[in-house]
């Protein structure tokens, strides 16, 4: 073998061995960088016949499995999607209070029982007038309170939307430049590992955003679509659009106030599912608006009821208590749960709780009011109100008509989700209930999909992470053959200068 031919191998195999170094060092520099599958690059002996040339690296490449890594990012979805429904429904969970804890819609119902039960003992007692009209005053704050929060978690998905389609946007054109740049690079025949690294951190970005498939073209483009078959914009120029708005109980999707997500001015609201984006939609349209309308009904037939004993002890701020009033089955009351409260008759005077407020025939008989300066004594109202107000039946042998569970809201396009109890205090179980059961499906849903998710993000670290002690052993060898190669290129110059010597 000739010097020349001894350097030749020697400086290739230096060259090799610093390529090397360089994946080691990059690897080692992102090891716990999210989403970064080490890179490899392999090493072939080059040869003329059978005299040997040197070395030459290969392309670097991933360690990557691609289905492990689609299943993550359909993954990631599933929990933000989870976790963003979690989130805004304990919200509503701290307003609603803990069942049989004394501020629960079911607790506050039975002070009210309790409140005219204690009445009926001593009708002409003056603080239990008071205490009705506070236990009812309690009442309808709450009502307020969860439909005050309930419109607060509307409007916090609708504004969170808006900040999560900008950052889609900026995320989609993001993952496009970058396989813009593979796709050159391919073409070109060189290594494009480290870009697809950094498109992978920015599809995992988009995975928490929305659910999304993503198809690799052959010339390392992605086809990205969503569950539903939407094509999500990589190329520039179209981007998703909507606008900000504030969803009182009288707005919904679509029609009625609350702007759609489009694209290309195409209403694709519908095609956006999982994801941190899917759940403020279905938060904004479906799960709070059916919490408003189960609130609403029961604030209706709590102030009918009453109403049609002779009693108006709940109303609007004028007296008043609404009436269905259109084609849907609570047209003239939606939000009535935001505003119901204590008869202003009432509260300027306590002891109408007793007397009644107006004669009433359509209750469990015909009633005449207690007039003025009658009966301290008059427990005809007391009995109406604890045997048919608050009980399962309007009159005897006839049972009070169940509130409405479908067809509610504004449109008339929701639904309760449970059957409801003839009388008020099943119905206030039963409306809390499933509220609290919707909020327990979100949090064992983050429980149970986030170890998914954490299984997942493990194998994908075993198979595609970088190992620190993988890395530490291969650049031990590197070490070993740097030395060897180096120590090859001191005994050529050796050679060479004791060469020259004799020339000399």
């Amino acid at each position: 073998m000739s010097l020349d031919a001894a350097l030749s191998i020697a400086s290739s195999g230096l060259a090799t061995v610093n390529q090397q170094f360089r994946l080691v060092s990059q690897n080692v520099a992102n090891a716990s960088t999210v989403d970064y599958a080490r890179e490899v690059s392999t090493t072939q002996s080059l040869a003329a016949g059978t005299q040997g040339m040197g070395a030459l690296s290969g392309p670097v490449q991933r360690v990557l499995d691609q289905q492990m890594q689609a299943s993550l990012f359909t993954q990631n979805a599933t929990v933000s999607c989870w976790q963003t429904q979690q989130t805004a429904l304990q919200k509503i969970d701290a307003v609603q209070g803990t069942p049989g804890q004394g501020s629960d819609l079911s607790s506050l119902l039975g002070k009210v029982q309790d409140g005219f039960a204690a009445l009926a003992n001593d009708p002409s007692s003056v603080p239990a007038h008071s205490s009705v009209v506070s236990a009812a005053q309690a009442l309808t704050r709450q009502l307020n309170a969860l439909s005050t929060a309930t419109t607060t978690g509307r409007q916090q998905a609708e504004h969170d939307l808006v900040g999560q389609i900008a950052t889609l946007n900026t995320t989609l054109a993001r993952i496009g430049d970058l396989s813009r740049q593979i796709v050159q690079l391919r073409a070109s025949g060189q290594s494009s590992a480290d870009l697809e690294n950094q498109r992978d951190a920015a599809r995992d970005d988009l995975s928490k955003l929305v659910g999304v498939r993503a198809l690799e073209q052959p010339n390392g483009d992605l086809l990205l679509l969503t569950p539903s078959g939407l094509r999500l914009p990589t190329s520039g120029g179209t981007a998703f659009a909507t606008s900000d708005a504030n969803p009182g109980p009288t707005a919904y999707y679509p029609g009625g106030g609350i702007p759609a997500i489009t694209l290309a001015g195409v209403d694709v609201t519908s095609g956006l599912q999982g994801g941190a984006i899917g759940a403020n939609i279905a938060l904004r349209d479906a799960t709070l608006p059916a919490f408003q309308a189960g609130l609403d009904e029961f604030a209706q037939t709590l102030s009918t009821r009453f109403d049609a004993q002779g009693l108006r002890l709940f109303s609007d701020a004028t007296g008043t208590v609404p009436t269905p009033t259109g084609p849907n089955a609570q047209s003239g009351y939606v939000g009535y749960a935001a505003s119901v409260q204590v008869n202003p008759a009432v509260l300027a005077t306590p002891a109408l709780v007793r007397d009644g407020t107006q004669a009433a025939s359509g209750g469990a008989s015909a009633f005449t009011s207690n007039p003025s300066g009658g009966p301290a004594g008059f427990t005809t109202l007391i009995g109406r109100v604890l045997d048919y107000a608050l009980g399962p039946q309007v009159q005897p042998g006839v049972a009070q008509t169940a509130p409405k569970t479908a067809g509610l809201g504004p449109a008339g396009t929701l639904s309760a989700g449970f059957p409801a109890p003839a009388d008020l205090g099943g119905f206030a179980a039963a409306l809390q209930g499933a509220q609290a059961q919707t909020s327990a499906n979100a949090s064992q849903n983050v429980t149970t999909e986030s170890a998914v998710q954490s299984a997942l993000q493990s194998r994908m670290s075993a198979n595609s992470g970088v190992s620190m002690d993988t890395e530490m052993s291969h650049m031990i060898q590197l070490q070993n053959l740097y030395t060897a190669n180096a120590r090859l290129i001191s005994a050529v110059q050796t050679m060479w200068t004791q060469t020259l010597q004799m020339v000399q």
